[in-house]
């Protein structure tokens, strides 16, 4: 399905999926949205991409490997709930820094977490992808 129009449209909004998935990731602790949400919406662009230039083109340009970005994800969201254990709390208990940063506000193990998470669900969504555009 190599069609000039989707070509064209994809490098227009790649960005815009990218942009749009960050706000989601910083929004999310206090209001809807997180990792999870980040992760398929960051995914997107991707899987247009893979689906009109195939899987192997999509690896190539952009150099993804799935599942090393969501063994890497669940490592981190793992590693993310040990901060507080080493603080004699139980397992995934939030642990915050005292000053805000300007953009991002408050940092803790949760945004850790849900990065975590992000990669995760990028990974397996693509991987998954991958697997049906493969001919």
């Amino acid at each position: 399905m190599r069609t000039l129009i989707l070509s064209t449209i994809l490098r227009a909004l790649t960005p815009l999926f990218i942009s749009f998935a960050l706000y989601m990731f910083f929004r999310g602790h206090n209001n809807p949205g997180g990792g999870f949400i980040a992760g398929l919406i960051a995914s997107i662009p991707f899987m247009l991409h893979a689906m009109v230039f195939g899987y192997k083109r999509t690896t190539r340009v952009f150099r993804i490997r799935p599942r090393l970005l969501a063994g890497l994800g669940l490592l981190l969201a793992l590693i993310s709930g040990m901060f507080s254990v080493l603080r004699g709390e139980p397992y995934l208990s939030p642990v915050w820094v005292d000053e805000k940063l300007p953009v991002i506000g408050k940092v803790g193990t949760p945004i850790f977490f849900d990065f975590g998470v992000l990669l995760v669900v990028f990974g397996v969504v693509l991987q998954i992808t991958f697997l049906l555009t493969e001919e």
